[in-house]
């Protein structure tokens, strides 16, 4: 069923056109994600469809009983609401009247004698059974606290800008709604959030809008995906993998055509260059023609962003964090004994809950924040670049091409040539008219990329990054990547993009809480991967002392499950069991391979700290590999016998 249709929807902003007569319908339990290069006009596309802005052509149409709930990139909040009350805000007769239950009950607290706010808050109460209004609040509730909300009467103005980011989620969810449009619905919550986010959008009934540059969340919850490019809208269904797939093959046919329009192009211009005589039908009609290939010229791929921005020589000694402690009156120690000596190609991701000292580590290392102990020590030759949360640098008042001349007139190149500002701003997407443009106009992506490039004209040869992937589109951040695989320096990055981490880290630094900052070598996958493998240690070695409880108490170990079960069956080997013995002792030798060579680089390492540090954690993770892989040849071999050995019985 259909619960939205948007037809022939045009919209501008002074000469800058975002979309024109674009058209598209929403059916009943829909997952849609809209992408596109920041400044195309997403946010301004879901505010037309939520009823905040008017289309100057076109119109949005929905059924009378369509509910709509919208959840904005920067909500407005009444300070003087509580966290709950701030949840119920709505329309419907269900939410004003948990927001009327909130008030009154607010008022009793402070006035508990009053006899006349006791009968009202029973009378509300009577009528939150009748509408089963309790269920609602308690799963707002329960929302909240899975969003790192767990004070549900604290004032919405003492809460951090990520915290009130969050209330105003659970606000949108909470609400019972047909379609629920949500804008960047992942920035400021962490990984662990963003995946139980991921279940509930799955779960949830009714049809969904969302703009997200999370590539993993649209792949898992999206089942179509509307992409604004240049102005105009195209659709693919399936989840973003498919969108990939189909958008190649959609700009192999552009070309396709474009090549097709040269060619006769070069046809019709050589018959013109011969000299056409204009006197007759025949031949002003290929005048016609000529005049209407030489207008079809296609405009190019606004998401073809080339990152050259060069870098300045880094030395050996680069940063040196010894015993470091910070904390604050408010959040206690979050940092505590911190020691690393960062290498020259690192790529290292900063994971951890919400004000658990992330952002912190950088501002320490960026010499922002002094730490109450230890010391952190830079090497002179460290240029250091710092992509923070905020465009705090962004004078709104300079024209866009001034903020970058501020910076550097030129970068070198690495074929030895030279790019000037106005080049390279042209390679991030803005064009020559938007780069005399005030900053203050840009869009809130737009700023990120000005920002982003701004850092990077300054040739740094180390990146500090604190959510690079919040307001980036996602073509921005695709070319950042691969920026950063040949970027000849070391890069730190706090993120909750796990397509990001996996995508461009090799460390892991995990904060767990109390100061505790745990190191993994990989991706964020093999993080998660070795944290599910200590989970299920833990589970094992409680499952044991759980046997042993019982046999110390009653001398009898619990009897295994159906012994006589298990006789019966065929002994024989599963199908992965047959692939591992096939394999593994090529495995083993290959480690074992691996376990040498990097013995032989520890050995050479001398006085190397940083780098022997390195090698010693890929040294304990390679043994508990072999660890791993003998016990499963022990255990394959042992049933291959027993296997061999019931054949000879038969």
């Amino acid at each position: 069923m259909n619960v939205l249709t948007a037809e022939n929807l045009t919209k501008s902003y002074g000469e800058k056109v975002l979309f024109t007569d674009i058209s598209f319908g929403i059916e009943d339990g829909e997952k849609i994600g809209i992408i596109g290069v920041n400044g195309t006009g997403k946010s301004t596309l879901l505010k037309i469809l939520a009823g905040l802005e008017v289309p100057e052509q076109g119109k949005v149409t929905t059924g009378n009983s369509v509910r709509l709930e919208y959840l904005p990139q920067n909500p407005e909040f009444e300070d003087t609401a509580t966290v709950l009350q701030q949840v119920f805000k709505g329309n419907s007769p269900v939410m004003q009247l948990l927001q009327e239950h909130e008030l009154a009950l607010e008022k009793l607290n402070a006035d508990p004698e009053q006899p006349r706010l006791q009968q009202t808050l029973i009378a509300l109460g009577q009528r939150m059974d009748e509408l089963d209004a309790w269920q609602l609040e308690n799963e707002a509730k329960s929302i909240l606290s899975r969003l790192g909300i767990s004070n549900f009467d604290s004032l919405v103005g003492t809460l951090s800008g990520g915290q009130r980011k969050r209330v105003a989620l659970a606000s949108a969810l909470i609400n019972p709604t047909d379609i629920l449009i949500l804008d960047e619905p992942t920035n400021h919550i962490d990984n662990d959030t963003v995946d139980w986010l991921e279940q509930y959008l799955n779960k949830r009934k009714g049809a969904l809008v969302m703009i997200t540059h999370d590539r993993y969340f649209l792949d898992r919850v999206v089942n179509r995906v509307l992409e604004l490019d240049q102005g105009k809208l195209y659709p693919y269904p399936g989840n973003y993998s498919r969108f990939l797939e189909l958008k190649v093959e959609r700009e192999e046919q552009v070309e396709a055509t474009e090549r097709k329009r040269q060619n006769l192009f070069r046809n019709e211009l050589a018959w013109m260059r011969r000299g056409a005589k204009a006197r007759t039908t025949k031949q002003k009609a290929r005048i016609d023609r000529f005049e209407q290939l030489q207008a079809a010229k296609p405009s190019e791929y606004a998401d073809r962003i080339e990152m050259l921005a060069g870098s300045t020589r880094l030395g050996k000694k680069i940063l040196e964090c010894t015993h470091v402690q910070k904390g604050f009156p408010d959040r206690g120690v979050v940092l505590q004994d911190f020691n690393y000596i960062l290498l020259r190609n690192d790529r290292i991701g900063i994971i951890g809950p919400n004000g658990s000292g992330k952002s912190t580590l950088l501002n320490l290392i960026a010499g922002r924040l002094t730490p109450d102990a230890g010391s952190i020590e830079l090497g002179s030759t460290v240029n250091m670049g710092y992509f923070t949360q905020e465009n705090t640098y962004l004078n709104p008042d300079l024209r866009v091409i001034d903020e970058i001349k501020a910076v550097a007139e030129v970068i070198p190149t690495a074929e030895g040539g030279f790019l000037t500002a106005s080049q390279m701003l042209e390679r991030f997407l803005f064009s020559p008219a938007v780069q005399w443009t005030q900053i203050g106009k840009l869009s809130g992506g737009e700023k990120r990329r000005l920002y982003l490039l701004r850092i990077l004209m300054g040739a740094p040869n180390v990146l500090l990054l604190d959510e690079p992937t919040n307001d980036l589109d996602i073509q921005t951040l695709t070319i950042l990547e691969g920026y950063l695989d040949d970027f000849p320096g070391a890069v730190i990055a706090v993120s909750h993009d796990r397509y990001f981490l996996d995508r461009i880290a090799d460390k892991i630094f995990s904060f767990e809480g109390e100061g505790v900052v745990r190191s993994y070598v990989g991706n964020y996958s093999d993080y998660r991967e070795q944290v599910y493998a200590a989970e299920q240690e833990v589970v094992q070695a409680t499952n044991f002392a759980a046997l042993a409880k019982t046999y110390r108490a009653t001398g009898v170990l619990p009897a295994k499950e159906e012994p006589e079960r298990k006789k019966e069956r065929p002994l024989k080997m599963t199908f992965k069991e047959q692939q591992d013995y096939a394999q593994i002792d090529a495995q083993i030798a290959q480690v074992e391979e691996e376990l040498r060579h990097n013995t032989l680089q520890m050995n050479d390492m001398g006085s190397d700290f940083g780098k022997l540090t390195e090698l010693v954690g890929v040294q304990q993770v390679l043994e508990s590999k072999l660890d791993d892989l003998l016990e499963r040849w022990t255990y394959l071999n042992e049933l291959a016998e027993k296997i061999a050995q019931n054949k000879e019985s038969i």
